[in-house]
């Protein structure tokens, strides 16, 4: 549903919901805890926005929409990314046809309006100008001021919002004051093997089970590795494969051949050998060596100059 509405006698174009259904499959606790944090349990009680914390691909904005879903709520989701600003987070202003300008309201904006759910997605892409504009919604205030259109909107009583996060590194850091307000964190995990078969035959109802088979096997040995191999590489490892496997279908070999092939391409050569690759990366991250000093890197350790230096304790004459 799109249309508009008047504040402060300004008209604001408002956004689209997401309509797309999702189905959440496996760790129904992290689920139960989001929609705890969205309930009020006072008239003085305020919804809480979490945290969603995880690999890439592992379901995070999923499981926020399966929440939006159980609660019957409008789904709006927001793409943050590097170079968004706070007229891009809030209301952007546009030249109509007629000359003039025109405002129009973000996803964030029209979920607050509109008494919607609000999925801020990759927040931690996003500069701190950008999350300031949005303090005094995320605390007891639950308002926005737009500084372009001139305008104070305070959010419906029915508005809630998270955040998904990546557990990489991120392109700005969140300040304190923000991460203060984002509470509590909500910690995704990989799925159980039948969980992860589970999630790989709703997305993918037409794939051959023994390929369903390997892709489930490798995805547990890489969550064992510590590797951060998601089920969404899974499922396009899968797509690939049986988009190649129907170009071949009589071949004896196809089956095993396409996974493979499509393995290579979609997660490089270095997914054939997990064990070799985890420990690359281990290495890579440090592992188990030990961190050098600042003298390790200047000076020999009989150097007067080091900083561990000791000086031999002669007998005088």
């Amino acid at each position: 549903m799109q249309g508009h509405v008047e504040i402060d006698g300004v008209r604001i174009q408002m956004g689209r919901a997401h309509h797309m259904q999702s189905k959440w499959i496996g760790q129904h606790e992290v689920l139960k805890q989001l929609l705890a944090c969205w309930i009020v349990v006072d008239e003085r009680d305020l919804p809480l926005t979490p945290r969603l914390i995880g690999t890439p691909g592992i379901g995070k904005t999923a499981l926020a929409m399966a929440a939006a879903q159980q609660r019957e709520q409008e789904l709006y989701i927001y793409q943050c990314t590097a170079d968004t600003r706070p007229e891009d987070l809030l209301i952007t202003p546009v030249l109509a046809e007629s000359g003039k300008i025109a405002y129009h309201a973000s996803s964030l904006v029209t979920a607050m309006i509109r008494g919607g759910c609000c999925i801020l997605d990759e927040g931690n892409r996003m500069n701190e100008k950008s999350w300031a504009s949005l303090a005094p919604l995320l605390d007891h205030r639950r308002y926005i001021e737009s500084i372009v259109a001139g305008v104070m909107i305070p959010a419906h009583p029915d508005f809630r919002c998270c955040v998904t996060m990546n557990q990489d590194d991120s392109t700005y850091e969140i300040p304190d004051y923000i991460l203060s307000r984002l509470q509590p964190t909500l910690t995704l995990g990989f799925p159980e093997p039948s969980d992860e078969m589970a999630i790989l035959q709703y997305h993918l109802p037409f794939a051959e089970p023994e390929m369903l088979a390997m892709t489930v096997d490798f995805l547990q040995r890489s969550h064992e590795l510590n590797l951060d191999f998601s089920p969404r590489d899974g499922i396009n490892l899968l797509r690939f494969a049986m988009k190649r496997l129907g170009q071949t279908p009589d071949h004896p070999v196809a089956k095993d051949a396409a996974w493979r092939e499509a393995l290579e391409k979609c997660l490089g050569e270095d997914a054939f050998d997990l064990d070799s690759l985890a420990q690359r990366r281990s290495r890579t991250l440090g592992g188990d060596a030990v961190p050098l000093g600042l003298g390790d890197f200047f000076f020999s350790p009989e150097d007067p100059l080091h900083p561990d230096y000791e000086e031999d304790d002669d007998d005088e004459d």
